[in-house]
Formats: structure tokens, sequence, C-alpha cells
């Protein structure tokens, strides 16, 4: 009986957290007028994919918004691997002396405000000339990626037994061949969710690409929602097409990967 309660309890649990999920996509698939009437009708009656149209598909802000979106989070994924795969390789395998201060100063950069952070970014980014730029807002959203790769794949890295390494050495292998062709094969689901977890944070980034970028035509699909719903008054059931497009691909990514997600980050966190 215990068992049938918390069954019935994670199906209630669920369903409250989905039920913005769930109106937000019915929303979008209503026309204006039925997007605003009172009482609102929880079931759908039909699908209007006029939304979908007006507000995304005959939108060039928003179609150009998405372009710049892909390209920030594929371009932040990218830097970010390539930045944190060795770098936490070298704090778990190396002798580092202060690795504990470095892993507590990765922990307190995870934990300052965004806004800390975006207006000396602001600052430097301007002398740089990397302002309204999309390269600008790749490295911004690399200073929340970069910290969070680390600290999660520096426990995969200290799970793999070095006897594997030592074979590889004792086969012909170099260091750098052992690293690529045993520890990264061996360390598929850390890198796998750090990979996607990089790529959804930039993909939901605001703060950063608000404060950076004055210029629609580098500004990003978080950027472009919240300006096209300040300057069209609220038309819901199109905000809302926006909003369902955001969110589409993080929904696709995590459903297609979500068994190294959670396997990932249960791992992950086994040994430090």
């Amino acid at each position: 009986m215990s068992r049938y309660r918390r069954t019935v309890a994670g199906v209630v649990i669920v369903a409250v957290l989905l039920f913005p999920v769930y109106w937000m996509l019915l929303t979008s698939l209503r026309s204006e007028a039925e997007a605003v009437q009172t009482p609102p009708e929880l079931l759908p009656a039909g699908a209007d994919l006029s939304a979908y149209d007006i507000a995304v598909l005959d939108n060039p802000t928003i179609r150009r918004a998405v372009l710049n979106s892909v390209i920030i989070s594929a371009g932040t994924m990218a830097l970010t691997m390539l930045l944190a795969v060795p770098a936490a390789y070298v704090l778990a395998r190396r002798r580092v002396r202060g690795v504990t201060p470095m892993m507590l100063l990765l922990l307190l950069v995870q934990l300052l405000p965004g806004i800390a952070v975006a207006t000396p970014l602001f600052v430097l980014f301007r002398q740089l000339g990397l302002l309204n730029s999309l390269a600008g807002i790749v490295l911004a959203d690399a200073t929340i990626t970069v910290p969070f790769a680390i600290l999660i794949l520096r426990p995969f890295f200290l799970r793999i037994p070095r006897e594997l390494e030592m074979a590889a050495l004792v086969d012909g292998c170099r260091p750098l061949g052992a690293f690529a062709r045993v520890i990264l094969p061996v360390s598929r689901p850390g890198i796998v969710t750090v990979a996607a977890l990089s790529f959804l944070l930039a993909w939901g980034e605001f703060l950063f690409a608000l404060s950076l970028t004055t210029s629609e035509s580098v500004q990003p699909l978080t950027v472009a929602l919240a300006t096209f719903s300040a300057s069209t008054g609220t038309p819901w059931s199109q905000v809302m097409a926006v909003a369902t497009v955001v969110a589409i691909p993080i929904v696709a990514l995590f459903i297609a990967i979500q068994r190294y997600i959670v396997g990932g980050l249960t791992l992950g966190g086994l040994k430090e």
C-alpha cells in the first residue's frame, strides 16, 4: 500500500511540474482569441499552427536568433570540452600543488551571481572589441560551463584505475595516445554528460546575451523571445510558440541522452 501511495504521489508531483510545459504547448496551438478566453479550457479543442507561422517561420528575427543560439551553444560546448577535459584530467592524475584551493575557486565561481560576472565582462569585452559578437557570448558562457565541467569530470578521471594507462604505455602508446585511446572512451558517460549540459546551459543563458549585445543580428533566442514579447503587446499564442521553439532542443536532447546524463552525474559523484 505504501508503494502505491508513493507512486501516486510521484505521478502527482510530475504532473504539477510538467503542467507549465503542457500549458505552453497548448497555448501555442490555439488562436489568439482562444488563448485569452476566460475561463481557459484545459483540454485541446484542435491544433492551430498559425502562431508558429507568424512568430517563427515568417519572422526573420526569430529565425536568425535560432541560428545564433545554435552557433553559440555549439561553440560553447566545443570550447568547454577543449579546455575542461584536459584540465580535469591533469587535476585528477598529476600531483599539482594547490588542487584543493583550485577546486574551491571553481566552486566559488559557480556560486557567484551572474550579474557579478556580467559587469566586469562588459568592461573587458568593450576594450577587446568583443561586444555584439557571437565569439564574445561564447567566451562569456564558457566562464560558467568550463568550471562546471571540470568539477564534474575530475571525479570521472579519479575513478579510472591508473593500471589502464600503464598497460597502454607498456603496449607502446605515448601518454597522449593512452589518454585518447583509453581514458576518453572509458570516460564517455561523463564527457557526454558535460557536453550536453554545456550545450543546454548556453542555450538557455539570458543575462550575458542581454548585457553583451545590443544588435539583433547576434542576439540568441532567449533575448529574442524577451524582445518579441515586449514589442508585440504579448500575443500569448505567438509568445508560447517561440517559447516552445526554445524548449524543443532541450527536451529532445535530454530524451536522446538521458541514460548518459543520469548515469554520468551519478558515477561522477562516487569518488573525489
